[in-house]
């Protein structure tokens, strides 16, 4: 079925599909020259994805996909990390989850793809292709900031870089961000540097909506005595669990000896975001 939004036509997408791209970038979407690229641009997506749902996936990520000759910017990245050993599954897998990664001349993707090598990084591993996204994503001026914020926080070269390895998001965040996560893990929680070393996936939660909540209601406990003297801070549960599943563990685990721990952390989760209203549901945790 061929659908319109006034000179574009794309075959397979819905009106409700069509109408969501051009939204997210109209100015270049409905440019005049578009149509030249986006049924070639489709074309390529559905040759590579084989799947018009992750077509459609991967253009609502990144509308300005149809606005490139994919065969001269993403054809050559996709071979390159082909011939270095990265798996095609992983390829088509991140190509729609991430398409904006590849669409970017093949010297320069070239030389991110040495870097990330360079580094250590496994091609055959999910990871390489997350450590590719984050060099690609920042000048090397943002980069250096960065490096330079962790280092400030008692980082060495190679700890920024063993955690980059273990968690490319650590990088992926704002200087603002890592700066106010570090403080408060060092500063509030007294985290000693080597933890956030071995477990830097922290640095990519939501400060507001996961860290601080969750953290400020483990330093009650402890501080009531509930948790054994020879237990660490689990980061699995406490800070890994999804909310759901959070949820119900900590009600359960504490219910008996601080009933009071779901208001608790509802508090502490209104005042991080800054809101009065509750956000929990009693069905929450049912």
């Amino acid at each position: 079925m061929l659908l319109h939004h006034k000179s574009i036509i794309i075959p397979g997408l819905s009106r409700t599909d069509l109408n969501a791209i051009v939204t997210a970038r109209p100015k270049a979407i409905l440019h005049t020259k578009v149509q030249d690229t986006a049924l070639p641009s489709v074309d390529y997506l559905r040759t590579v994805l084989g799947s018009d749902d992750l077509v459609i996936t991967a253009i609502k990520r990144f509308p300005l996909a149809l606005t490139y000759d994919l065969q001269v910017y993403a054809a050559e990245n996709v071979r390159m990390l082909l011939e270095v050993g990265a798996p095609d599954a992983t390829i088509r897998a991140f190509l729609a989850r991430q398409p904006r990664t590849f669409f970017t001349s093949a010297d320069r993707f070239r030389k991110v793809v040495r870097d990330v090598m360079e580094m250590g990084f496994d091609p055959s591993k999910y990871r390489f292709l997350w450590a590719i996204h984050a060099i690609r994503a920042m000048s090397k001026l943002t980069w250096d900031k960065k490096l330079e914020i962790y280092k400030k926080w008692g980082w060495s070269k190679d700890e920024i870089f063993i955690a980059f390895e273990r968690c490319p998001g650590c990088m992926m965040a704002s200087t603002d961000k890592i700066a106010r996560m570090l403080d408060f893990l060092v500063n509030t929680m007294g985290w000693e540097s080597s933890f956030i070393v071995q477990w830097p996936i922290v640095i990519s939660f939501s400060l507001e909506k996961r860290v601080i909540p969750r953290c400020l209601v483990y330093q009650y406990v402890a501080e009531k005595g509930l948790v054994e003297e020879q237990e660490d801070f689990c980061f699995t549960k406490w800070l890994m669990y999804s909310e759901k599943k959070f949820l119900k563990w900590v009600v359960k685990r504490y219910e008996d000896e601080a009933p009071e721990i779901l208001k608790l952390y509802r508090k502490h989760l209104n005042e991080a975001n800054g809101s009065t209203t509750s956000i929990l549901r009693k069905r929450d945790v049912i």
